[in-house]
């Protein structure tokens, strides 16, 4: 269900705040510090550094603790101080930071993976560290005894993880585009369901226990929103990146979703509105509006005495539809469809001025986006990736009113 992109409106950037220069390899994971100027970022250089915004503005490393394997990825508790690293051998190393950020004590190592810990989640109320790694396992243990509780094994790597502390389930996204959803238990587990939806590997999962929606963002460019609170299959499809989307965070009190994506592009999604499930994709041996055979119906081409046709599908009815019946493109953002994109002709007619207002707005992050982490009540967004600088910027989507001045010309009446 890939959309044909071709261009992308509204490009602007978020204001950058400051630029964070110094590892010497790509950066992982950078999240921020709650109630403090300060970041924590994990990186391919061994590193795991604490910055501090000093009175000149910048921001200087308080912390800077090499660990033995490459660093990728972490998991930050701001109330304990605890920080949990995963690396590169498939440990994870437990650390306990000062009140004052400016020392970090090592806790306990943790044999959690035979491979690269690629994402990992500390519930603080089970005392448990749940990860996904390359060696195409999910894994939870004890934080207390340091011992492992359990293990389940894909058929492919697992990418990343969402976990629902209440309810101590599991959302684990793979290489191959499946999520898995699991109930965790001391010792053992269950599998609840499997969600496909993906044509290519999840690199990233958003799970608001509120109102119970897991986002999940791929290599196949596009994000999906899952309602699994409301127990009916129903799912929406956004597409608007050019890139694999590897970063997401919902906003539960403005009800926006911001997803960015390995070329800089960061989305923000109007999702307190109307919209529509995209159609699944109909089978035909020939074209549903024309009848004309395609290329591997023979007999039809036999019998008729024509040439076969390319198939196509019209991204708003479904249909298995020919070149000629479906020469018209169009946006049609009720369906997450934000570019041009093939719709059969009569679809087309249908299709009014006002169901191409965007329900969603563009902007560049200037450079690659492996991670990204967000504090609302701030307005802040930290971004990091594979050229080794980290970004702090103005989010711009904080309030409608910061976002007015952040570039007026982005604002819609439905963001």
């Amino acid at each position: 269900m890939a959309a044909e992109i071709h261009s992308r409106p509204q490009t602007a950037r978020p204001v950058l705040l400051n630029k964070i220069e110094g590892h010497s390899d790509a950066v992982n994971a950078a999240v921020l510090i709650p109630k403090e100027d300060g970041v924590i970022t994990v990186s391919e250089d061994r590193t795991i550094r604490v910055w501090l915004k000093r009175d000149s503005g910048q921001y200087w490393p308080s912390i800077y603790h090499t660990v033995s394997s490459p660093c990728s990825c972490m998991s930050y508790h701001h109330d304990s101080r605890r920080i949990f690293i995963g690396q590169d051998n498939g440990a994870i190393v437990e650390f306990l930071i000062s009140e004052d950020f400016n020392k970090m004590n090592h806790v306990k190592t943790y044999p959690a993976h035979q491979n690269r810990v690629s994402d990992m989640v500390f519930s603080l109320e089970s005392e448990w560290v749940v990860s996904t790694g390359h060696d195409k396992s999910v894994s939870w243990m004890c934080t207390q005894s340091g011992s492992m509780l359990g293990r389940h094994y894909f058929t492919a790597w697992a990418s990343c993880l969402q976990y629902d502390q209440e309810t101590q389930h599991a959302f684990v996204g793979d290489h191959s585009g499946q999520i898995t959803l699991l109930k965790l238990e001391r010792q053992t587990y269950s599998t609840i369901t499997t969600l496909k939806g993906h044509e290519g590997s999840v690199g990233a999962l958003w799970w608001d226990p509120v109102q119970r929606l897991l986002f999940s963002g791929a290599s196949d460019h596009s994000v999906i929103m899952w309602d699994i609170g409301g127990r009916k299959g129903r799912t929406l499809l956004l597409q608007g990146h050019h890139e694999r989307v590897q970063a997401l965070r919902y906003l539960q009190l403005t009800r926006q979703l911001v997803s960015c994506s390995a070329d800089g592009g960061i989305a923000v999604w109007n999702m307190d509105t109307q919209r529509e499930e995209a159609p699944q994709w109909l089978d035909s041996d020939s074209c549903q509006k024309c009848e004309q055979p395609f290329f591997w119906n023979i007999k039809q081409m036999w019998d008729t005495k024509t040439l076969g046709l390319r198939q196509h599908h019209c991204r708003k009815c479904g249909k298995a539809v020919c070149g000629k019946c479906s020469s018209k493109r169009s946006t049609f953002p009720i369906m997450g469809f934000e570019f041009p994109v093939r719709v059969c002709d009569a679809c087309f007619e249908t299709i009014k001025e006002e169901d191409r207002t965007p329900l969603a707005t563009f902007h560049e992050g200037k450079h690659n986006i492996a991670h990204m982490d967000m504090d609302p009540s701030r307005g802040l967004m930290v971004t990091c990736g594979s050229d080794r600088i980290v970004k702090v910027n103005n989010s711009c989507v904080k309030h409608r009113a910061s976002e007015a001045k952040c570039n007026p010309k982005q604002i819609k009446p439905t963001i």
